[in-house]
């Protein structure tokens, strides 16, 4: 039996309606926010479970699944891989128990909205956006100036995400950053992820769990 979100397998791709904003997240990018992101600012506290609201196939939920005991996966498309179908901006959706994590590569269009509804449901929230997130009065007035992150934490490197399906070798010229709250923190000096992450953090067995395919073709451009 193939556990939900497993890749292992690849279904026939199919485009989701509307054109969703749907960039895998790189599963390095996601073992750099628990290595190098949450550690410092959690001082000592400890994610024992976490939700997913944008997970797409499970390229970020199954490496949470790593190192946190529960964690929980949805989406507002049903990408074929078993994860529950909810639209996270809906206020009839709810997550019972609650978590300790919410993290998510959003859509960068309705990225504010995630961030307003995630930190009314969890005491952490870490979004994987473009580094220019950080930049516009809108976005200032609506979030950063009343809720500011507890950490701006850009990647060094260069994290490549095409639409619709995960390229391991792929390059972009687009800068990426988590931003990451954590109830009743003051805001903190930036924390900048280390070069070499995609090197020393990319597993083995990625390729495989994730399905990349060599032989395929790109499906659109990089962000």
């Amino acid at each position: 039996m193939i556990p939900a979100g497993s890749t292992a397998v690849m279904a026939s791709r199919r485009e989701p309606p509307d054109s969703l904003d749907f960039f895998p997240t790189p599963p390095w990018a996601t073992r750099a926010l628990l290595r190098h992101v949450l550690p410092p600012v959690l001082e000592g506290f400890k994610i024992c479970s976490a939700w997913d609201p944008a997970c797409g196939e499970g390229h970020m939920a199954e490496v949470l699944r790593e190192e946190v005991s529960i964690v929980h996966a949805s989406d507002i498309f049903d990408y074929g891989r078993g994860y529950p179908v909810a639209d996270f901006l809906d206020p009839a959706t709810q997550l019972v128990p609650s978590v300790d994590l919410i993290a998510t590569n959003p859509p960068f269009n309705v990225a504010v909205e995630f961030a307003e509804r995630a930190l009314g449901e969890a005491a952490v929230v870490a979004l994987l956006l473009r580094t220019a997130w950080i930049e516009g009065e809108e976005r200032y007035l609506r979030l950063f100036r009343d809720r500011p992150p507890t950490a701006f934490a850009p990647f060094v490197e260069r994290v490549a995400m095409l639409r619709g399906r995960w390229e391991p070798n792929a390059s972009t010229a687009t800068s990426y950053a988590w931003f990451v709250w954590v109830s009743d923190a003051a805001p903190r000096a930036p924390i900048w992820i280390p070069p070499n992450c995609k090197r020393s953090l990319t597993r083995s067995d990625d390729a495989r769990r994730f399905g990349f395919r060599a032989a395929a073709p790109l499906l659109a451009s990089v962000e």
